[in-house]
């Protein structure tokens, strides 16, 4: 899918140090077009977000590596591969998959980090990987991704009021309650906030310590995006693929994205279905006992 020679060692560099990496040129046009072409049925904003984190002019398609083989093809890209390889444990899995479509008039959304609510101090290793693929340029003015470089580091304290301002009570856009500006988060980030602005066809790679948000949308078209997060094998997944994902669509997936979404073991027996490799069970068996 990239393009040019790749320094997965340098990418990983840059992500210990500043939390992320830009990489530029990730899709081609035929990719983004097709990506486009899929999605199309899903994007006719019918299904706006529930509450101020998901967004009341953000659409989100969920469990979007189960809508077709481009997007089982993008959760097991090579390189993003070798990068979760850097940061996580081998058996590490997909746990978030979806398209994230910002129309116009939406509202910056809070800064939070992908793996809160892994309630491990801080600081810590990530426990999860996040990646956002621009299928819009990404513009300060269309809601491109504010990041803060170097914020996977800080401690529980540094953090605390940040994350207790996010909001996810479910209630209409009627009742949209922005918060005011706190002068306490705003004394942490300020002057440390940047867009993460990118061409169209990017993706930008962070771990889930990373702080970050969807930018406002102040210009007058959506602002496309995709975006894959893979954690630890030992954590659970925020989406529940072996529910969403018929059983029948899993079986003409590859085996690496069938481990990615959870039919797979972490040694020696986390995911085993009654003894059972969950493997076993898409193959029409699950009469065994080993695990293999």
């Amino acid at each position: 899918m990239s393009t040019g020679k790749p320094d997965v060692g340098k990418e990983a560099a840059a992500i210990r140090d500043q939390g992320y990496v830009l990489i530029p040129d990730f899709l081609s046009p035929g990719q983004m077009s097709s990506i486009r072409e899929a999605l199309a049925p899903h994007l006719r904003r019918e299904h706006l977000g529930r509450n101020n984190f998901e967004g009341h002019e953000t659409e989100r398609v969920y469990s979007l590596v189960g809508l077709g083989k481009l997007f089982e093809d993008l959760a097991e890209e090579p390189r993003i591969m070798a990068l979760c390889d850097a940061f996580l444990e081998p058996n590490y899995l997909l746990t978030a998959s979806q398209a994230i479509c910002i129309h116009p008039g939406e509202s910056p959304q809070a800064f939070h980090t992908d793996d809160a609510f892994y309630r491990i101090p801080r600081p810590r290793p990530a426990v999860s990987l996040s990646t956002i693929y621009a299928i819009d340029p990404f513009t300060a003015e269309n809601g491109a991704t504010q990041i803060v470089p170097g914020s996977h580091a800080w401690s529980d304290p540094e953090l605390e009021n940040i994350l207790k301002a996010i909001d996810f009570e479910t209630r209409g856009p009627e009742e949209r309650r922005p918060r005011p500006p706190d002068p306490t988060i705003e004394g942490k980030i300020e002057g440390k906030v940047i867009d993460a602005t990118m061409p169209a066809g990017s993706v930008i790679v962070f771990l889930g310590t990373f702080l970050h948000r969807g930018g406002a949308n102040r210009s007058t078209a959506p602002r496309l995006a995709l975006s894959n997060q893979y954690c630890q094998p030992w954590a659970r997944q925020q989406e529940n693929y072996l529910m969403s994902i018929p059983r029948e669509r899993v079986r003409r997936m590859s085996p690496g994205v069938q481990s990615l979404l959870g039919y797979s073991i972490h040694p020696p027996f986390m995911g085993h279905v009654k003894g059972v490799h969950p493997r076993r069970l898409l193959e029409g068996g699950g009469t065994g006992r080993e695990m293999k």
